[in-house]
């Protein structure tokens, strides 16, 4: 069977309970969410973010929320967007958008300057940044930064933080003090929810005025999946805590292969590596990781931690990988001796 290592998905089962109240929600399939039920669940993200319910908004993933913001507030603004970045969304921003400034992350410590990032701010603009940025896993702003930024009233800040859990660096404090920042979440990493799509918004007032009449109709099994998982979030926690080692281990390991390891705080690793034909090498032996060369630089991909068995496998291919690649080199290296 193929390891898929290339999605930044979560390689933890949802937990039993967890289990039970999606198959509890899919004995309700042929009935709209209740009400109450939505209520529920936007009180415990209100309780988990610290962040009013009113200020919440749900939705089946988190890209149609970016999505639905670009819509929304493109208009007669500038986009400015790191680069790389997380790529649907990326493309998306540069097909609506009239104008769009992309900042550049330069390896090796891809960086993002405030003060190149502050410069651009000198007109309307939707400026959208992902913290931690994917693929890099680099945080890219602090509070100092975002506070600069969000005091230029010209400017709608939009932060996804889809690996906080892994971070652990968020700005959902500042929510209530600025009208123009908005922040997106998703239960689909570190709650192991992605085959059921949840994304939510955090939003600041000038976002709520247009995010009033967002409603959505949230299926069943993923209503009541997500309730359960922010009743017990130790379990998620608890895998997160086993994600982060793991992707400690592997580090080092990969790290003794000779291959370049950029440390970053995410579910996620990435390497660079100049064997030709890296993931295809990968792919041959059914293990996918996702190769950048198509959306940024070539010699760069991105892993996700997978459970321990799979990582033991991604790391026995990769020291096969790069025990052939050295051998061929020698035996160049004494043919044109």
């Amino acid at each position: 069977m193929t390891i898929d290592l290339q999605k930044n998905e979560n390689p933890f089962l949802p937990s039993e309970n967890i289990q039970k109240a999606a198959i509890k929600g899919l004995e309700k399939a042929n009935r709209y969410a209740e009400p109450k039920d939505l209520i529920e669940l936007k009180e415990l993200l209100g309780k988990y973010n610290e962040v009013p319910i009113d200020r919440i908004v749900l939705s089946h993933g988190s890209n149609l929320l970016l999505r639905e913001i670009i819509n929304i507030f493109s208009k007669d603004r500038k986009i400015i967007r790191v680069s790389p970045s997380f790529f649907p969304v990326a493309q998306y921003a540069l097909n609506q958008a009239s104008r769009l400034t992309k900042i550049q992350l330069s390896p090796p410590n891809f960086k993002l300057d405030p003060h190149l990032l502050l410069n651009e701010l000198n007109e309307p603009t939707l400026l959208i940044i992902d913290n931690p940025n994917n693929p890099t896993g680099k945080i890219m702003i602090d509070e100092d930064t975002t506070e600069k930024i969000l005091q230029n009233t010209n400017v709608l800040l939009v932060v996804d933080e889809a690996y906080y859990e892994f971070s652990g660096q968020t700005f959902a404090s500042m929510i209530e003090n600025y009208p123009n920042l908005a922040i997106i979440r998703t239960m689909d990493k570190a709650f192991s929810l992605a085959g059921l799509r949840l994304g939510y918004l955090l939003m600041g007032d000038y976002y709520k005025e247009h995010f009033s009449s967002f409603l959505i109709d949230l299926s069943t099994p993923t209503l009541f999946a997500a309730i359960e998982a922010l009743k017990n979030p130790e379990y998620m926690t608890a895998n997160v805590a086993k994600i982060l080692n793991e992707k400690i281990r592997i580090e080092k390991e990969l790290v003794k292969f000779g291959i370049q390891v950029f440390s970053g705080k995410a579910n996620f690793i990435l390497i660079k590596t100049n064997i030709p034909d890296f993931s295809k090498k990968l792919n041959d032996e059914e293990l996918n990781i996702c190769n950048l060369a198509d959306e940024w630089i070539d010699g760069y991909y991105r892993i996700s931690i997978g459970l321990r068995e799979e990582n033991n496998k991604l790391l026995s291919i990769i020291k096969e990988i790069v025990n052939k690649a050295k051998n061929r080199m020698e035996q160049a290296t004494n043919n044109s001796i």
